[in-house]
């Protein structure tokens, strides 16, 4: 079997240079390139894949026991015929906190920019891609379904097709179940010490990890550059009481109510794909807020592909069998070779 490669690029990005976390602005990310790319001189589809949540861009590629690496589960669905070539690119877009949500943000940095202005050019540039936007899709699980489904909203003169795999969406589903206990953690704890004695840990707990991400959400969604920890909480940490104004300010983030803006139904509407899918045992409920995100979008006149299999929400990259000869064939068109 013919079989790809695997680029590492790296670049100096200018937008992510003075960043609030001292996170790195030199950043180095794998590029698939599809087999024929190298003795060629065809341009391909871009996928632009996006990281969960506290996953980085090279865990792509890292070979774990019994499971394939991106670039071996590209290969064996474009070797077997069920998906034509294409290119895959897996940003880096990972913070100390966690992650970034591909958004700009005060306390985090400006990965929307970085994303946007600075990758896709760079790919573009650098790779013999087919660059507009009818040829280049975005794809993620978790937090990277959510940029997935952002990006596609926000920026359509860049995406033109989407999967998102347990997408955050329905916020009060997915996020505020885990408000009361941080209310609890956080008692008398500095939230940044808790992330410092988080990120000090040898092995990083696991009973750690929903207040580091209601933290690390409250980060990128509700930045305050004049709050002691450069960020709002969205509940009272003495009561859990909801700071409506601060909650609103993720609200405005959430894709189910994102996909009231007319602007953001036409370019899904104008989309080649949209697909949307969550495990009926999702652990943060993005099942049920996968639902509402589709029943409001097909309301809309939204031509989505919707589907739910029995699994929670972690160890879904089995998934991308489905989702990627999907996205593939759309963003190929009728040029398919």
């Amino acid at each position: 079997m013919n079989t790809g490669r695997v680029d590492i690029a790296q670049f100096e990005s200018v937008c992510l240079q003075g960043n609030p976390l001292g996170d790195p602005s030199f950043r180095r990310f794998p590029v698939y390139l599809p087999p024929g790319y190298s003795e060629g001189t065809a341009r391909f589809p871009v996928i632009y894949h996006l990281p969960a949540f506290a996953g980085t861009a090279l865990q792509a590629e890292n070979s774990k026991a019994w499971e394939e690496r991106l670039s071996d589960r590209l290969d064996r669905l474009i070797g077997s015929g069920q998906c034509p070539p294409v290119i895959v690119v897996t940003p880096d877009c990972f913070t100390r906190r966690g992650g970034s949500q591909y958004l700009n943000s005060s306390a985090v940095g400006n990965y929307e920019t970085y994303l946007i202005d600075e990758v896709i050019p760079f790919v573009d540039q650098n790779y013999r891609t087919l660059a507009r936007p009818e040829a280049r899709g975005v794809m993620g699980r978790s937090s990277g379904g959510f940029g997935a489904l952002y990006h596609t909203m926000k920026h359509p003169e860049v995406f033109g097709a989407l999967a998102s795999h347990a997408g955050d969406a329905g916020f009060e589903l997915c996020y505020a179940p885990d408000f009361p206990g941080c209310v609890t953690t956080l008692e008398g704890v500095d939230p940044d010490d808790y992330l410092e004695d988080f990120l000090g840990r040898h092995k990083k707990p696991g009973h750690m990890f929903h207040t580091i991400n209601v933290l690390g959400m409250s980060a990128c969604y509700s930045p305050n550059p004049n709050s002691p920890y450069g960020y709002d909480l969205p509940f009272d940490p003495y009561d859990g009481t909801t700071r409506e104004a601060v909650w609103k300010r993720w609200l405005a983030h959430d894709p189910v109510r994102l996909v009231d803006d007319p602007a953001c139904i036409d370019a899904l509407r104008n989309a080649s794909l949209v697909f949307v899918d969550a495990g009926t045992k999702d652990n943060f409920n993005l099942h049920l807020g996968a639902r509402r995100l589709v029943k409001k979008m097909r309301e809309a006149g939204i031509d989505v592909v919707h589907e739910e299999y029995p699994d929670d929400h972690f160890g879904l990259v089995y998934r991308y069998d489905r989702s990627i000869p999907l996205l593939a064939t759309a963003l190929w068109g009728d040029q398919i070779p």
